[in-house]
């Protein structure tokens, strides 16, 4: 272990209320679900002010009544789902298990002649007489009887190259380009041959499942930080809606679920169901199936993240979201988006007519700003800052190390007691932004607030680890530098005592972010000890060196002690070591994950048990070599002022 040490120490009208929502009847959902008991109203909005945001999409989307219904119990759980494998679920009597996330049990098949004329194309010679689709998938692996299999193109291979295994499978025809019209020809498939497949999926994929999305309130997050926590606090409130709705002395339904879905970097939750995610938001042809598996057991809201990524490859292609969340945006995916405009640019399209019917937008951020001018959907704009040019806006706010709290004030006089129940200002603004998102889909204010407050935590998100010590334990997935340092801050203020910081940078990753995330650990931390992530097929000492180098940089004054130890574990030992009453020692990066990609292989490491274990053995074996050798010693020590 290497060792720096220290030296001293929006404007236009205001929303207005709308008649509720009533339920729609939908001839292609053919579930046998009751129909809502809780309703929402319209979007509460105002006009937005500005140019248009160009966007991807054919058509506008026009209102429509999404609903939900009622349920009996509180927002849900705090840990994540545990070394669940994602074809697994939770579901009890459930059908033989496919890879994949679930599907739904009943589809009204859809004439591949039908699908033919969406994508404006002949129907396939090879097409069977009356032949049907009941699923679409893009992977050759979780293709099952009646499926349409999208065969796309990939960066090394073609997945009409696995065309014989769709069809092996029961696949009844082929969704591909003209290169891979061929080798699906080849394996007796009809093709569905169109210029880019990928364009084509959700939509399709909608289709055949009979436009699921339309028979829910669909609420959709994105930002560089803070989607997830956003997406738990909105569900929470969407879960507090309808037990207020909720008739008393009502029959629960669908087994308990809380009849809420959500969608997102940790798990999907269908009602109680929870699956582990594969990626923060699916491909459009699971996603799809998950609207529909939702629609069937009788969710009627769903709170999901959309990334960048999801915008970019037509994840959420098929999708018009009833409101869509921006709440910030700063450097990130640079590997991605050549560049910050680009980056911008991208999340703006979730803000167009095609995409979404409103916005509910971050003032305090300065993209925020300049999407609130450019948008031309009906915006509502919030304020953790409390700017009164704000729709909503944060007032009194107090925090401390189990959360905030703070007074939500509205545009029409409405003044609502809300708490984040997570330390830090930009969990305020999490929470207010959930909140915010709740009014607009016409939930009372103070039902939406009390919701947001009474979610017991989100996985990984400044996540307590507590086993009896006398300081502060925390995990959170901080891994881009302005995250780093908002954490850092804001634990900063609830710490009597040193704070004692564990960070690493993922390798095949931007890696401009690097030096800033060693440089603000460095900073902002009395002991920054800098290790590995996920180097994946990087050398761990290559990015720690490019981590070193950033805090090599910061004045001696500034910084407190910087130590380099590659293996995490040992990492996070040698900050538990350190600390002592009234610290905090916080373990950031990798949050709510629960393996270790080292050259290719996974390990399994999740840093809440790794941190929990290195506290009891410090406290019950103080002594230790582990730890003992965690700590600095003169003879491991080195300088490392000159350079930078």
């Amino acid at each position: 272990m290497s060792t720096i040490t220290p030296g001293p120490g929006n404007h236009g009208s205001r929303p207005s209320a709308h008649p509720p929502f009533g339920p729609r009847d939908n001839p292609r959902d053919t579930s046998s679900a009751a129909g809502p008991g809780g309703v929402p109203r319209r979007p509460a909005t105002r006009a937005p002010a500005g140019s248009a945001v160009a966007g991807p999409g054919p058509a506008s989307a026009e209102p429509r009544p999404p609903s939900f219904r009622a349920g009996p119990h509180g927002p849900g759980t705090l840990t994540a789902v545990p070394h669940a494998d994602q074809s697994q679920t939770t579901q009890k009597d459930a059908a033989p298990v496919y890879p994949g996330p679930p599907r739904p049990v009943r589809v009204r098949p859809t004439p591949l002649a039908e699908l033919a004329g969406q994508l404006g194309i002949e129907a396939p010679a090879a097409t069977e007489e009356g032949a049907e689709a009941t699923g679409i998938t893009h992977d050759s692996r979780a293709v099952r009887p009646g499926d349409v299999y999208a065969a796309l193109p990939g960066a090394r291979v073609h997945g009409a190259d696995f065309a014989a295994q769709a069809a092996d499978l029961g696949a009844v025809a082929a969704l591909t380009d003209p290169a891979g019209a061929e080798r699906v020809a080849a394996a007796g498939l009809p093709a569905l041959v169109v210029p880019d497949p990928r364009a084509r999926m959700g939509a399709l994929a909608a289709t055949i499942y009979g436009e699921p999305g339309e028979d829910l309130l669909q609420i959709g997050i994105t930002g560089t930080s803070g989607k997830t926590t956003t997406a738990y606090l909105m569900e929470g409130g969407l879960r507090a809606a309808l037990a207020a709705e909720r008739a008393p002395g009502a029959p629960n339904q669908a087994g308990g679920a809380e009849l809420t879905g959500l969608i997102g970097t940790v798990e999907t939750r269908i009602g109680d169901e929870r699956i582990k995610s594969e990626r923060t938001t699916p491909e459009a042809t699971d996603l799809q199936a998950l609207f529909a598996v939702m629609r069937e057991r009788g969710v009627r809201s769903v709170a999901m993240e959309v990334s960048s990524h999801a915008l970019v490859l037509g994840r959420v292609d098929g999708c018009v979201f009833d409101i869509a969340v921006f709440n910030n945006l700063s450097p990130e995916h640079l590997d991605f988006h050549p560049d910050m405009e680009d980056y911008y640019r991208t999340k703006a399209q979730l803000f167009t007519k095609a995409r979404s019917r409103a916005a509910v937008i971050n003032h305090d951020d300065e993209y925020g700003q300049r999407l609130a001018r450019e948008t031309q959907i009906p915006v509502t704009t919030f304020s953790a800052e409390g700017h009164p040019d704000a729709d909503w806006r944060a007032a009194g706010v107090e925090i401390s190390s189990l959360g905030s709290t703070f007074t939500a004030l509205g545009p029409e006089g409405q003044s609502v007691r809300a708490a984040a129940p997570l330390p830090g200002t930009f969990n305020v603004a999490n929470a207010l932004a959930a909140i915010t998102a709740l009014v607009v889909a016409g939930i009372d204010p103070q039902t939406a607030a009390d919701g947001v407050a009474s979610v017991p935590g989100v996985p990984g998100r400044l996540e307590r680890v507590d086993a009896g010590q006398a300081y502060l334990a925390v995990v959170d997935y901080a891994h881009k530098p302005d995250a780093v340092e908002s954490v850092l801050r804001a634990l900063r203020k609830v710490t009597d005592g040193k704070l004692h910081a564990v960070l690493g940078c993922g390798g095949d990753r931007d890696p401009h972010k690097r030096h800033a995330m060693g440089a603000a650990l460095a900073r902002l931390s009395d002991t920054a000890v800098l290790t590995s992530d996920n180097p994946r097929s990087e050398d761990p000492l290559a990015i720690l060196a490019a981590m070193l180098a950033g805090a090599a940089e910061v004045p001696t004054h500034e910084r407190g002690t910087v130590l380099v130890e590659e293996e995490r574990a040992v990492a996070i030992a040698a900050a538990v070591a350190r600390a002592e009453p009234g610290d905090t020692v916080v373990v950031a990066g990798k949050g709510h994950e629960q393996g270790q990609d080292i050259a290719g292989v996974v390990r399994a490491f999740d840093d809440r048990q790794v941190l929990r274990e290195a506290i009891e053995a410090a406290r019950q074996h103080p002594g230790h070599p582990y730890y003992a050798s965690a700590a600095p010693s003169a003879s491991r020590t080195q300088h490392h002022d000159d350079q930078g």
